[in-house]
């Protein structure tokens, strides 16, 4: 997962209230944008982009590992965001 995440859940482990609300912010009218600019507040920037970049990077880098063997390509890529609140 993204360092910058990765650290506002640290965070967010000795602090309720941010607990509170990073979890509002998936009523808001876009979410992603929502949990980026809480992050970004909290001193751990991150983007939109940035989140989708990491999802595709990770599928990306494992077609690349089996040197062009035989590998069955996923779909799509992991959605950093939803794996955030999994662990949040």
């Amino acid at each position: 997962m993204n360092d910058s995440l990765t650290m506002l859940l640290e965070k967010a482990k000795n602090d309720k209230a941010l607990t509170e609300r990073i979890y509002a912010t998936r009523t808001e009218k876009n979410p992603v944008n929502a949990l980026c600019e809480l992050a970004t507040t909290e001193g751990f920037p991150i983007t939109a982009a940035e989140l989708l970049y990491d999802g595709e990077e990770t599928c990306a880098a494992m077609c690349r590992s089996v040197n062009g063997g035989g590998v069955e390509t996923p779909d799509g890529w992991d959605d950093v965001y939803e794996m955030f609140f999994r662990r949040a």
